[in-house]
């Protein structure tokens, strides 16, 4: 017979998603990441968001992300196609961002840090599949992974040459990471 004494003991889990203490960042407990509030471009006035998101290439993306890291000494870096869909939440109203924990965030495409890859089987024995096979290669290296944070598609061949969104990810800190008031209910 089980008994359910432990669980009497064990604190409640933490939400998933709190503020840092400024209230500037969303704070992914599970994951430990920091996600600003703003999209690029935008900052954030202590209220809300302010300002026009910028726009950039997927190269441009790539070497904003690194000058912020640079500037700030800490790892921004594109999220990963899964961490920005974790944060888009399907029983908002309007479905998406949260747009308590993300106040004015642009709905639209946004760039990942995720490889487009392309797992067709090839068969090495057939010259056409070679050859074809180093034409989709060339193609995978001018696509990514993209996320529309309206209709929460994602999708894997998004050309690095157009103009998305951005927002940025970088790890948590231990002083993100400590006991918080809750974001969500």
């Amino acid at each position: 017979m089980l008994t359910h004494t432990a669980s009497a003991q064990t604190a409640a889990p933490l939400p998933a998603f709190q503020l840092s203490p400024d209230a500037s960042m969303v704070i992914d407990t599970r994951a430990k990441l920091a996600w600003p509030r703003c999209a690029e471009g935008m900052s954030w006035n202590g209220k809300a968001c302010v300002g026009s998101a910028e726009v950039f290439s997927y190269k441009q993306a790539m070497s904003h992300a690194a000058e912020r890291s640079k500037a700030e000494n800490l790892r921004w870096r594109l999220p990963r196609v899964n961490e920005l869909k974790r944060l888009l939440d399907r029983s908002s109203k309007p479905q998406g961002l949260n747009p308590e924990l993300f106040p004015n965030a642009p709905r639209d495409w946004h760039w990942t840090g995720t490889a487009a890859v392309n797992a067709q089987r090839l068969n090495t024995y057939n010259y056409a599949q070679v050859d074809k096979s180093s034409s989709i290669s060339g193609l995978s290296a001018q696509q990514a992974w993209a996320v529309n944070t309206e209709t929460l598609q994602a999708v894997p061949d998004m050309g690095k040459g157009n103009a998305l969104l951005l927002r940025l990810v970088r790890p948590a800190t231990e002083a993100e990471l400590g006991p918080q008031t809750s974001a969500t209910p």
